[in-house]
Protein backbone atom coordinates (compact mmCIF):
# COMPACT_ATOMS: atom_id res chain seq x y z
CA UNK A 1 0.00 0.00 0.00
CA UNK A 2 1.41 3.33 -0.78
CA UNK A 3 0.01 6.72 1.40
CA UNK A 4 0.93 10.40 -0.52
CA UNK A 5 -0.16 13.42 1.19
CA UNK A 6 -1.28 15.79 -1.07
CA UNK A 7 -2.27 18.44 1.53
CA UNK A 8 -2.67 19.87 4.73
CA UNK A 9 -4.86 22.90 5.51
CA UNK A 10 -5.05 23.59 9.16
CA UNK A 11 -6.76 20.89 10.75
CA UNK A 12 -7.70 19.31 6.99
CA UNK A 13 -5.47 16.71 5.45
CA UNK A 14 -5.75 14.66 2.21
CA UNK A 15 -3.94 11.52 0.73
CA UNK A 16 -3.67 9.05 -1.85
CA UNK A 17 -3.78 5.90 -1.11
CA UNK A 18 -3.04 3.20 -3.93
CA UNK A 19 -3.23 -0.63 -2.88
CA UNK A 20 -1.63 -3.09 -5.59
CA UNK A 21 -3.99 -5.10 -7.99
CA UNK A 22 -1.99 -8.73 -7.00
CA UNK A 23 -3.05 -7.63 -3.00
CA UNK A 24 -6.51 -7.07 -4.04
CA UNK A 25 -6.58 -10.68 -6.09
CA UNK A 26 -5.06 -12.16 -3.55
CA UNK A 27 -7.81 -11.67 -1.12
CA UNK A 28 -10.52 -11.99 -4.13
CA UNK A 29 -9.42 -15.34 -4.20
CA UNK A 30 -8.68 -16.15 -0.52
CA UNK A 31 -12.58 -15.53 0.09
CA UNK A 32 -13.53 -17.39 -3.17
CA UNK A 33 -12.10 -20.73 -1.93
CA UNK A 34 -13.96 -20.14 1.68
CA UNK A 35 -17.15 -19.87 -0.98
CA UNK A 36 -15.85 -22.82 -2.41
CA UNK A 37 -15.23 -25.03 0.44
CA UNK A 38 -19.24 -24.27 2.07
CA UNK A 39 -21.30 -23.91 -1.32
CA UNK A 40 -23.10 -26.86 -2.97
CA UNK A 41 -23.26 -26.78 -6.45
CA UNK A 42 -25.22 -29.50 -8.55
CA UNK A 43 -22.69 -32.07 -10.24
CA UNK A 44 -19.73 -30.88 -7.40
CA UNK A 45 -18.60 -31.99 -4.54
CA UNK A 46 -18.65 -29.83 -1.40
CA UNK A 47 -15.31 -28.44 -1.38
CA UNK A 48 -14.30 -29.61 -5.04
CA UNK A 49 -16.08 -26.64 -7.26
CA UNK A 50 -13.16 -25.43 -9.97
CA UNK A 51 -11.95 -21.69 -9.05
CA UNK A 52 -13.13 -20.75 -12.66
CA UNK A 53 -16.81 -21.88 -11.97
CA UNK A 54 -16.34 -19.55 -8.75
CA UNK A 55 -15.42 -16.59 -10.08
CA UNK A 56 -18.06 -16.51 -12.80
CA UNK A 57 -20.49 -17.61 -10.18
CA UNK A 58 -19.44 -15.10 -7.31
CA UNK A 59 -16.72 -13.01 -9.05
CA UNK A 60 -18.28 -9.85 -9.17
CA UNK A 61 -20.15 -9.83 -5.76
CA UNK A 62 -16.94 -10.95 -3.98
CA UNK A 63 -14.69 -8.30 -5.27
CA UNK A 64 -17.41 -5.80 -4.46
CA UNK A 65 -16.88 -6.99 -0.89
CA UNK A 66 -13.23 -7.14 -1.30
CA UNK A 67 -13.11 -3.41 -2.48
CA UNK A 68 -15.17 -2.29 0.26
CA UNK A 69 -12.99 -4.29 3.36
CA UNK A 70 -10.03 -2.79 1.68
CA UNK A 71 -10.72 0.88 1.41
CA UNK A 72 -11.85 0.48 5.79
CA UNK A 73 -8.67 -1.26 6.27
CA UNK A 74 -6.17 0.40 4.25
CA UNK A 75 -7.77 4.29 5.15
CA UNK A 76 -7.36 2.63 9.07
CA UNK A 77 -4.07 1.42 8.63
CA UNK A 78 -3.33 4.91 7.22
CA UNK A 79 -3.93 6.84 10.14
CA UNK A 80 -2.88 4.43 12.65
CA UNK A 81 0.47 4.84 10.73
CA UNK A 82 0.54 8.45 10.79
CA UNK A 83 -0.71 8.51 14.35
CA UNK A 84 -3.80 10.65 13.13
CA UNK A 85 -6.44 11.61 15.58
CA UNK A 86 -9.75 11.83 12.92
CA UNK A 87 -12.16 14.19 14.51
CA UNK A 88 -14.69 12.42 11.95
CA UNK A 89 -15.16 9.61 9.57
CA UNK A 90 -12.51 10.04 6.87
CA UNK A 91 -14.44 10.83 2.87
CA UNK A 92 -12.85 8.11 0.46
CA UNK A 93 -13.54 9.04 -3.28
CA UNK A 94 -12.55 5.97 -5.37
CA UNK A 95 -10.16 7.51 -8.23
CA UNK A 96 -10.19 3.77 -9.70
CA UNK A 97 -11.18 0.19 -8.84
CA UNK A 98 -10.42 -1.60 -12.36
CA UNK A 99 -10.88 -5.19 -12.48
CA UNK A 100 -7.35 -6.31 -12.74
CA UNK A 101 -6.02 -2.57 -11.94
CA UNK A 102 -4.82 -0.96 -8.94
CA UNK A 103 -7.18 0.82 -6.39
CA UNK A 104 -6.56 4.05 -6.36
CA UNK A 105 -8.73 6.26 -3.69
CA UNK A 106 -8.38 10.01 -2.08
CA UNK A 107 -8.93 10.35 1.52
CA UNK A 108 -10.14 13.51 3.31
CA UNK A 109 -9.62 13.90 7.14
CA UNK A 110 -10.34 16.64 9.41
CA UNK A 111 -7.94 16.29 12.27
CA UNK A 112 -8.16 16.82 16.11
CA UNK A 113 -6.56 19.88 17.34
CA UNK A 114 -3.47 19.91 19.81
CA UNK A 115 -5.41 21.27 22.72
CA UNK A 116 -3.10 23.68 25.13
CA UNK A 117 -2.81 22.08 28.74
CA UNK A 118 -5.38 24.10 31.00
CA UNK A 119 -4.28 25.14 33.92
CA UNK A 120 -7.49 24.88 36.13
CA UNK A 121 -5.82 26.71 39.28
CA UNK A 122 -6.10 29.95 37.99
CA UNK A 123 -9.80 29.81 37.56
CA UNK A 124 -11.80 31.82 39.73
CA UNK A 125 -15.83 30.64 40.30
CA UNK A 126 -18.18 32.17 42.42
CA UNK A 127 -20.61 29.97 44.26
CA UNK A 128 -23.69 30.87 44.79
CA UNK A 129 -25.07 29.62 48.30
CA UNK A 130 -28.89 29.63 49.35
CA UNK A 131 -30.24 28.60 52.51
CA UNK A 132 -34.30 27.93 52.64
CA UNK A 133 -35.97 30.32 54.88
CA UNK A 134 -38.58 28.89 57.21
CA UNK A 135 -41.46 30.92 55.91
CA UNK A 136 -40.74 29.07 52.51
CA UNK A 137 -40.99 25.80 54.27
CA UNK A 138 -43.97 26.79 55.72
CA UNK A 139 -45.98 27.85 52.96
CA UNK A 140 -44.76 24.14 51.39
CA UNK A 141 -46.41 22.86 54.37
CA UNK A 142 -49.90 25.02 54.11
CA UNK A 143 -49.81 23.99 49.87
CA UNK A 144 -49.93 20.26 51.26
CA UNK A 145 -52.14 20.55 54.10
CA UNK A 146 -54.58 22.40 51.75
CA UNK A 147 -54.34 19.18 49.30
CA UNK A 148 -55.51 16.90 52.47
CA UNK A 149 -58.20 18.82 53.47
CA UNK A 150 -61.10 16.96 53.73
CA UNK A 151 -64.64 17.61 53.44
CA UNK A 152 -68.41 16.65 54.48
CA UNK A 153 -71.83 16.66 52.73
CA UNK A 154 -73.94 19.67 54.39
CA UNK A 155 -77.82 19.89 54.03
CA UNK A 156 -77.67 23.51 53.76
CA UNK A 157 -76.84 26.60 50.68
CA UNK A 158 -73.61 26.53 49.60
CA UNK A 159 -71.19 29.33 51.09
CA UNK A 160 -67.78 30.73 50.11
CA UNK A 161 -65.33 28.24 50.64
CA UNK A 162 -67.67 25.13 50.10
CA UNK A 163 -67.07 22.57 47.18
CA UNK A 164 -70.08 22.37 44.89
CA UNK A 165 -70.06 18.83 43.09
CA UNK A 166 -72.27 19.45 40.05
CA UNK A 167 -72.74 18.35 36.01
CA UNK A 168 -72.52 21.72 34.09
CA UNK A 169 -72.44 22.06 29.86
CA UNK A 170 -71.87 25.88 28.57
CA UNK A 171 -73.22 27.60 25.52
CA UNK A 172 -72.34 30.28 23.37
CA UNK A 173 -75.52 30.75 21.40
CA UNK A 174 -76.62 26.94 20.58
CA UNK A 175 -72.78 25.90 20.13
CA UNK A 176 -71.35 24.01 22.60
CA UNK A 177 -68.19 25.20 24.28
CA UNK A 178 -66.05 22.12 24.13
CA UNK A 179 -64.54 20.94 27.57
CA UNK A 180 -66.15 23.41 29.38
CA UNK A 181 -68.88 20.81 30.42
CA UNK A 182 -68.32 17.55 32.31
CA UNK A 183 -70.15 15.06 34.98
CA UNK A 184 -69.52 15.33 38.86
CA UNK A 185 -66.71 18.58 38.44
CA UNK A 186 -65.64 20.59 41.68
CA UNK A 187 -66.28 23.97 42.36
CA UNK A 188 -64.30 25.67 45.24
CA UNK A 189 -66.43 28.71 45.68
CA UNK A 190 -64.16 31.42 46.47
CA UNK A 191 -61.19 30.32 45.09
CA UNK A 192 -61.04 32.88 41.91
CA UNK A 193 -62.29 31.42 38.45
CA UNK A 194 -60.70 32.91 34.86
CA UNK A 195 -64.48 33.79 34.30
CA UNK A 196 -65.49 36.64 36.46
CA UNK A 197 -68.54 36.38 38.08
CA UNK A 198 -69.40 32.50 37.55
CA UNK A 199 -68.55 31.23 41.26
CA UNK A 200 -70.66 34.52 42.61
CA UNK A 201 -73.77 33.27 41.00
CA UNK A 202 -73.51 29.60 42.91
CA UNK A 203 -73.01 30.97 46.19
CA UNK A 204 -76.31 30.36 47.77
CA UNK A 205 -76.92 27.50 45.66
CA UNK A 206 -78.40 23.54 47.47
CA UNK A 207 -78.27 19.92 46.63
CA UNK A 208 -80.62 19.47 43.25
CA UNK A 209 -80.86 22.93 42.39
CA UNK A 210 -80.08 23.38 39.33
CA UNK A 211 -78.56 27.30 38.23
CA UNK A 212 -77.92 29.48 34.66
CA UNK A 213 -75.14 30.93 35.08
CA UNK A 214 -74.72 34.10 32.33
CA UNK A 215 -70.82 35.14 31.81
CA UNK A 216 -68.58 36.83 29.77
CA UNK A 217 -65.19 35.58 29.08
CA UNK A 218 -62.63 38.35 29.17
CA UNK A 219 -61.50 39.95 26.30
CA UNK A 220 -57.59 38.69 27.43
CA UNK A 221 -59.12 35.01 28.11
CA UNK A 222 -56.34 32.42 27.30
CA UNK A 223 -58.65 30.63 24.35
CA UNK A 224 -58.97 33.44 21.99
CA UNK A 225 -62.27 31.43 20.54
CA UNK A 226 -63.95 32.87 23.76
CA UNK A 227 -62.66 36.32 24.27
CA UNK A 228 -64.86 38.87 24.59
CA UNK A 229 -68.15 36.22 24.40
CA UNK A 230 -71.41 36.22 26.07
CA UNK A 231 -71.84 32.53 27.39
CA UNK A 232 -74.58 30.65 29.45
CA UNK A 233 -73.76 27.59 31.42
CA UNK A 234 -76.32 25.07 33.36
CA UNK A 235 -75.35 23.93 36.13
CA UNK A 236 -76.69 21.12 37.98
CA UNK A 237 -75.64 21.20 41.68
CA UNK A 238 -75.74 17.57 42.94
CA UNK A 239 -73.78 18.19 46.59
CA UNK A 240 -72.55 20.88 48.80
CA UNK A 241 -69.67 19.87 51.00
CA UNK A 242 -68.43 22.09 53.76
CA UNK A 243 -64.35 21.99 53.75
CA UNK A 244 -62.91 21.01 57.25
CA UNK A 245 -60.53 23.54 58.53
CA UNK A 246 -56.24 23.26 57.89
CA UNK A 247 -54.77 20.90 60.48
CA UNK A 248 -51.05 21.11 60.56
CA UNK A 249 -49.68 18.58 62.74
CA UNK A 250 -48.63 15.37 62.61
CA UNK A 251 -51.28 13.82 61.36
CA UNK A 252 -50.41 15.91 57.98
CA UNK A 253 -47.61 13.66 58.07
CA UNK A 254 -48.88 10.71 58.19
CA UNK A 255 -51.18 11.44 55.68
CA UNK A 256 -48.54 11.44 53.15
CA UNK A 257 -46.23 8.64 54.25
CA UNK A 258 -44.30 9.94 56.89
CA UNK A 259 -44.15 9.84 60.66
CA UNK A 260 -44.87 12.90 61.60
CA UNK A 261 -45.03 16.91 60.97
CA UNK A 262 -41.61 17.26 61.57
CA UNK A 263 -40.49 14.98 59.11
CA UNK A 264 -42.29 15.95 56.44
CA UNK A 265 -40.71 19.40 57.61
CA UNK A 266 -37.14 17.78 57.19
CA UNK A 267 -38.12 16.28 54.27
CA UNK A 268 -39.90 19.75 52.39
CA UNK A 269 -36.72 21.12 53.44
CA UNK A 270 -34.18 18.86 52.13
CA UNK A 271 -36.27 18.91 48.71
CA UNK A 272 -36.17 22.89 48.13
CA UNK A 273 -32.20 22.82 49.18
CA UNK A 274 -31.90 20.34 46.37
CA UNK A 275 -33.32 22.47 44.09
CA UNK A 276 -31.76 25.75 45.38
CA UNK A 277 -28.54 23.83 44.87
CA UNK A 278 -28.78 22.41 41.34
CA UNK A 279 -30.15 26.03 40.25
CA UNK A 280 -27.15 27.42 41.88
CA UNK A 281 -24.80 24.84 40.39
CA UNK A 282 -26.02 25.32 37.18
CA UNK A 283 -24.88 28.70 37.24
CA UNK A 284 -21.60 27.76 38.61
CA UNK A 285 -20.90 25.60 35.23
CA UNK A 286 -22.43 28.26 32.94
CA UNK A 287 -19.41 30.38 34.68
CA UNK A 288 -16.90 28.23 34.75
CA UNK A 289 -17.67 27.25 30.93
CA UNK A 290 -17.43 31.33 30.18
CA UNK A 291 -14.27 31.30 31.83
CA UNK A 292 -12.84 28.43 29.98
CA UNK A 293 -14.11 29.80 26.63
CA UNK A 294 -12.34 33.05 27.16
CA UNK A 295 -9.20 31.48 27.87
CA UNK A 296 -8.94 29.14 24.89
CA UNK A 297 -8.72 29.90 21.29
CA UNK A 298 -7.62 26.73 19.46
CA UNK A 299 -8.61 25.55 15.91
CA UNK A 300 -11.54 23.39 15.58
CA UNK A 301 -12.70 20.76 13.13
CA UNK A 302 -14.81 22.68 10.69
CA UNK A 303 -16.82 19.67 9.88
CA UNK A 304 -17.75 19.29 13.15
CA UNK A 305 -18.79 23.35 13.74
CA UNK A 306 -20.95 22.13 10.23
CA UNK A 307 -22.76 19.48 11.83
CA UNK A 308 -23.17 21.38 15.37
CA UNK A 309 -24.73 24.55 13.72
CA UNK A 310 -26.83 22.29 11.56
CA UNK A 311 -28.01 20.62 15.30
CA UNK A 312 -28.82 24.25 16.24
CA UNK A 313 -29.97 25.85 13.05
CA UNK A 314 -32.94 22.82 12.50
CA UNK A 315 -34.19 23.70 16.32
CA UNK A 316 -34.19 27.15 15.20
CA UNK A 317 -36.33 26.11 12.41
CA UNK A 318 -38.64 23.84 14.01
CA UNK A 319 -39.13 26.46 17.01
CA UNK A 320 -40.98 28.70 14.08
CA UNK A 321 -39.71 31.85 15.98
CA UNK A 322 -37.93 35.14 14.75
CA UNK A 323 -34.23 34.89 13.93
CA UNK A 324 -32.86 36.21 17.38
CA UNK A 325 -30.62 39.21 18.16
CA UNK A 326 -27.18 39.30 17.68
CA UNK A 327 -26.57 41.52 20.65
CA UNK A 328 -26.73 39.37 23.97
CA UNK A 329 -27.50 35.97 22.15
CA UNK A 330 -24.90 34.39 23.64
CA UNK A 331 -26.20 31.01 25.08
CA UNK A 332 -24.06 28.24 27.00
CA UNK A 333 -23.53 25.16 24.46
CA UNK A 334 -26.00 22.84 25.25
CA UNK A 335 -26.98 19.26 25.84
CA UNK A 336 -28.91 17.06 22.64
CA UNK A 337 -31.93 16.31 24.12
CA UNK A 338 -33.44 19.69 25.40
CA UNK A 339 -31.38 22.21 24.15
CA UNK A 340 -32.60 25.75 23.75
CA UNK A 341 -30.91 28.09 21.14
CA UNK A 342 -30.86 31.86 21.62
CA UNK A 343 -34.12 33.32 21.57
CA UNK A 344 -34.05 36.66 22.20
CA UNK A 345 -36.30 38.19 19.15
CA UNK A 346 -34.85 41.04 17.12
CA UNK A 347 -36.70 43.36 15.27
CA UNK A 348 -35.30 43.49 11.82
CA UNK A 349 -32.67 40.38 12.02
CA UNK A 350 -32.97 38.54 8.96
CA UNK A 351 -31.40 34.75 8.54
CA UNK A 352 -28.05 35.71 7.54
CA UNK A 353 -27.69 37.37 11.15
CA UNK A 354 -29.05 34.26 12.59
CA UNK A 355 -26.97 32.20 10.87
CA UNK A 356 -23.55 34.12 11.77
CA UNK A 357 -24.78 34.05 15.70
CA UNK A 358 -25.39 30.66 15.48
CA UNK A 359 -22.27 29.44 13.89
CA UNK A 360 -19.94 31.76 16.40
CA UNK A 361 -22.14 29.67 19.22
CA UNK A 362 -21.80 26.28 17.02
CA UNK A 363 -17.85 26.89 17.21
CA UNK A 364 -17.86 27.96 20.68
CA UNK A 365 -19.57 24.36 22.10
CA UNK A 366 -17.15 22.65 19.55
CA UNK A 367 -13.97 23.88 21.14
CA UNK A 368 -15.54 23.67 25.07
CA UNK A 369 -16.99 20.10 23.96
CA UNK A 370 -12.96 19.16 22.93
CA UNK A 371 -11.27 20.92 25.86
CA UNK A 372 -13.70 19.27 28.05
CA UNK A 373 -13.04 15.66 26.37
CA UNK A 374 -9.90 16.04 26.25
CA UNK A 375 -9.45 17.06 30.28
CA UNK A 376 -11.42 13.40 30.79
CA UNK A 377 -9.27 11.48 28.73
CA UNK A 378 -5.99 12.88 30.18
CA UNK A 379 -7.43 12.19 33.97
CA UNK A 380 -8.63 9.00 33.47
CA UNK A 381 -12.34 9.86 33.91
CA UNK A 382 -15.02 7.47 32.43
CA UNK A 383 -18.42 6.48 32.37
CA UNK A 384 -19.54 3.35 34.44
CA UNK A 385 -22.08 0.95 33.26
CA UNK A 386 -23.54 1.48 36.45
CA UNK A 387 -24.51 5.26 36.07
CA UNK A 388 -25.28 4.41 32.64
CA UNK A 389 -27.84 1.76 34.22
CA UNK A 390 -29.00 4.23 36.89
CA UNK A 391 -29.78 6.48 33.88
CA UNK A 392 -32.00 4.65 31.99
CA UNK A 393 -33.81 3.68 34.98
CA UNK A 394 -34.05 7.23 35.29
CA UNK A 395 -35.31 7.68 31.46
CA UNK A 396 -37.48 4.78 32.13
CA UNK A 397 -39.35 6.43 35.34
CA UNK A 398 -40.20 9.51 33.40
CA UNK A 399 -42.39 7.56 30.89
CA UNK A 400 -45.01 5.97 33.70
CA UNK A 401 -46.73 3.24 32.23
CA UNK A 402 -43.75 2.85 29.17
CA UNK A 403 -40.84 1.44 31.52
CA UNK A 404 -40.29 -1.61 29.36
CA UNK A 405 -40.75 -0.11 26.19
CA UNK A 406 -37.73 2.44 26.91
CA UNK A 407 -35.68 -0.62 28.58
CA UNK A 408 -36.12 -2.31 25.04
CA UNK A 409 -35.29 1.03 23.26
CA UNK A 410 -31.82 1.13 24.74
CA UNK A 411 -31.21 -2.74 24.71
CA UNK A 412 -31.99 -2.40 20.68
CA UNK A 413 -30.17 1.00 19.99
CA UNK A 414 -26.83 1.05 21.70
CA UNK A 415 -25.99 4.48 19.97
CA UNK A 416 -28.82 6.14 22.02
CA UNK A 417 -27.11 5.65 25.43
CA UNK A 418 -24.18 7.88 24.21
CA UNK A 419 -27.37 10.41 24.61
CA UNK A 420 -27.11 9.34 28.41
CA UNK A 421 -23.31 8.01 28.65
CA UNK A 422 -22.38 12.09 27.49
CA UNK A 423 -24.55 14.37 30.06
CA UNK A 424 -22.57 12.05 33.06
CA UNK A 425 -18.93 12.06 31.55
CA UNK A 426 -19.36 16.26 31.12
CA UNK A 427 -20.61 16.62 34.85
CA UNK A 428 -17.71 14.56 36.32
CA UNK A 429 -15.30 16.01 34.08
CA UNK A 430 -17.07 19.63 35.38
CA UNK A 431 -17.04 18.20 38.91
CA UNK A 432 -13.16 17.34 38.76
CA UNK A 433 -12.61 20.52 37.16
CA UNK A 434 -14.03 22.37 40.68
CA UNK A 435 -12.17 20.62 42.53
CA UNK A 436 -8.70 21.90 41.24
CA UNK A 437 -10.46 25.94 40.71
CA UNK A 438 -10.56 28.67 43.34
CA UNK A 439 -14.26 28.36 44.49
CA UNK A 440 -15.87 31.65 46.25
CA UNK A 441 -18.97 31.41 48.03
CA UNK A 442 -21.96 34.19 48.32
CA UNK A 443 -24.61 33.98 50.50
CA UNK A 444 -27.98 34.65 48.40
CA UNK A 445 -31.89 34.87 49.13
CA UNK A 446 -33.80 32.70 46.62
CA UNK A 447 -35.93 35.45 45.73
CA UNK A 448 -32.12 36.94 43.93
CA UNK A 449 -30.97 33.13 43.02
CA UNK A 450 -34.38 32.62 40.96
CA UNK A 451 -34.17 36.30 39.29
CA UNK A 452 -30.91 35.77 37.29
CA UNK A 453 -31.14 34.63 33.79
CA UNK A 454 -31.40 30.88 32.90
CA UNK A 455 -28.78 29.34 32.12
CA UNK A 456 -29.63 27.59 28.45
CA UNK A 457 -27.80 24.19 28.81
CA UNK A 458 -24.88 22.46 28.60
CA UNK A 459 -21.91 21.54 26.28
CA UNK A 460 -22.72 18.60 23.79
CA UNK A 461 -19.84 16.64 24.43
CA UNK A 462 -18.47 15.15 20.87
CA UNK A 463 -18.30 11.03 20.53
Amino acid sequence: MQVTETAADGLKREYTITVPAGDLEQEITRRLGEIGRQVRLPGFRPGKVPMQILRTRFGPSVRGEVLQSTLQASSAEAISERKLRPALPPKVDIVSADEGADLEYKMAIELLPEIPEPSFAELDIERLVVEVPEEEVDGAIERIAEQQRKSEVVERPAENGDILIVDLEGRIGEQEIPGAGGKDRQIVLGAGSSIPGFEDQLVGASAGEQRRVRVTFPADYAVADLAGKDADFEVDVKEVRRRSPIAIDDELGQAVGLENLAELRQELRQRLQRDYDAASRLRLKRSLLDKLAEGHDFPVPPGMVDLEFDNIWRQYQAQGEPPPAVAGAEATPAITDGDAVPTAAGPGQNDEAARAEYRRLAERRVRLGLLLAEVGRKNNITVTPDEVNQAITREARRHAGYERHVLDFYRQNPGAIDTLRAPIFEDKVIDFIVELAKIGERKITPQELLAMPDPAGEVALPS
